[in-house]
């Protein structure tokens, strides 16, 4: 099971190794993976030291969202339904 680590800690560790500290310092002194100490940094970078899981998205971006998966569902269930006429027809043979 994955560790879980709050925000605060998240934010400690980005400002120790902006401050100087490599990230395998950080990785054997606090006991993390260096691309744990990677993707943080990546995600400070990119969300403006926000590392809230919660992402505010426009009511378009949550439409493409949910019609990309429905269209993603629907060519499953076609591909399955090509399948099962193939195997239908050559029993029928």
């Amino acid at each position: 099971m994955a560790k879980r680590y709050d925000n605060e800690f998240k934010l400690m560790i980005v400002d120790l190794l902006k401050s100087g500290l490599r990230t395998k310092q950080l990785s054997e002194e606090y006991e993390l993976h260096s691309s744990v100490i990677n993707r943080w940094r990546r995600e400070y970078d990119s969300r403006g030291g926000d590392f809230s899981k919660t992402e505010t998205r426009s009511i378009e971006n949550q439409e493409l969202i949910a019609l990309k998966k429905e269209l993603r569902d629907v060519k499953m269930e076609r591909d399955i339904l090509k399948k099962a006429v193939s195997i239908f027809s050559k029993s029928d043979r």
